[in-house]
């Protein structure tokens, strides 16, 4: 995993938002619950706590959106998580938001 980013040019402004959002992972399709705190149209930052453990790749759903989105951890540090969207999917059927 990278570290997190420079403050130095991206490729791409990213927002700041400040949406709640699932982290859905492949284990029973358990839930983790996060916010985003800036995002873009190929990925966005997470603050998750510290504590909690998150796989490589789960699918990100954000209700405000109806989105939920294929990503990829590209970086952490402490709560914060860089993530990189790899497409989108309909809103989970199993999800209650």
């Amino acid at each position: 995993m990278e570290t997190p980013p420079s403050d130095g040019p991206r490729r791409e402004h990213r927002p700041r938002v400040l949406k709640g959002a699932t982290i859905i992972t492949g284990f029973q399709n358990s839930e983790i619950s996060c916010s985003l705190r800036n995002q873009h149209s190929k990925g966005a930052e997470l603050r998750v706590a510290p504590d909690i453990q998150i796989p490589e790749r789960f699918l990100l759903y954000v209700p405000l959106d109806g989105i939920a989105y294929r990503t990829v951890v590209r970086w952490r540090k402490n709560d914060r998580v860089g993530v990189e969207f790899e497409g989108t999917e309909p809103k989970p059927k199993f999800h209650y938001g």
